[in-house]
């Protein structure tokens, strides 16, 4: 398929995006690496007049580690995520995810802010992003603002960002205990049927925290306090394993498409979930 025509831009900094923004409203998107909007445009699913290119936007690449937190800018790569020594280290639940991402050429091109800003149900980080409580920095003409993780996504392709401003990065609380990113597709380079991000914390053998979030399982992703809550207190048994479960399984909302029926999803969301809680415990 070939795309509409549109008109390109590639601006070399931040003033010039937000100006080319306001000037072609509606009409205009940014373009972070573009894995999620060029394919859309190419289908005829999205018409943008004008494509806005941020990659020569300076700054937008960085990651910053600090003793209480982690900093990423939006046009971090998902292969520079795999490969950073310093976050493998401070938070590998990131590269833990990043390596279930698509396939190495959608990586390389693939960045986070273009998977957490465009509100896809379907796309790995934003789940990830909200059991980690991150917080995303936005910019527009009013400035400089900071919108949750858990507070961000709306519906599908709906986020609390408006059409004039810019995801530039991702603060994220540094994380502490046991992770697991456990994710279940049809094929390599999918999306997930269902997939699940844990982080668990361990003191004495007793859960004392627990966040959990699930992915493509509902028109946004959807993390569950109740389920975090299920496991606070308890040796991660079979019971509390059951409750969180169950937990989950009140909070999603899957729909039949080509992965299969609500029945099904709801199976698969079941027994990754327990997957993903039994090895986070067992790294806590």
């Amino acid at each position: 398929m070939i795309p509409a025509a549109f008109e390109y831009y590639r601006p070399k900094d931040m003033a010039g995006v937000l100006s080319l923004l306001e000037k072609h409203g509606d009409d205009a998107r940014v373009m972070a690496g573009g894995h999620s909007l060029i394919p859309m445009m190419k289908l005829r699913m999205a018409d943008v007049p004008h494509l806005i290119d941020l990659q020569d936007v300076g700054g937008m690449s960085d990651i910053e580690i600090s003793g209480d937190s982690i900093k990423i800018g939006a046009l971090l790569t998902q292969t520079k995520i795999i490969d950073h020594a310093g976050l493998a280290e401070a938070a590998p639940i990131l590269r833990e995810a990043a390596l279930q991402i698509a396939d190495p050429q959608v990586r390389y091109m693939g960045t986070v802010g273009g998977n957490v800003a465009n509100g896809d149900p379907g796309n790995d980080m934003p789940g990830l992003m909200q059991c980690l409580n991150a917080i995303f920095t936005v910019v527009g003409p009013d400035g400089e603002r900071q919108i949750a993780a858990r507070d961000f996504y709306e519906g599908a392709y709906a986020t609390a960002r408006e059409d004039d401003e810019v995801l530039t990065a991702v603060i994220i609380p540094m994380p502490k205990g046991g992770y697991a990113y456990e994710k279940q597709k049809r094929k390599i380079g999918d999306y997930a049927t269902a997939a699940a991000a844990v982080q668990i914390v361990s003191e004495g053998g007793t859960c004392v925290s627990a966040s959990i979030a699930m992915t493509n399982l509902s028109d946004v992703p959807v993390f569950s306090a109740d389920a975090g809550a299920a496991l606070v207190g308890t040796s991660v048994d079979k019971a509390a394993l059951k409750a969180a479960v169950t937990a989950m399984l009140g909070d999603i909302d899957p729909t039949e498409d080509n992965r299969g029926p609500v029945a099904f999803k709801n199976h698969v969301a079941g027994i990754i979930l327990r997957r993903a809680i039994a090895r986070a415990w067992s790294r806590a």
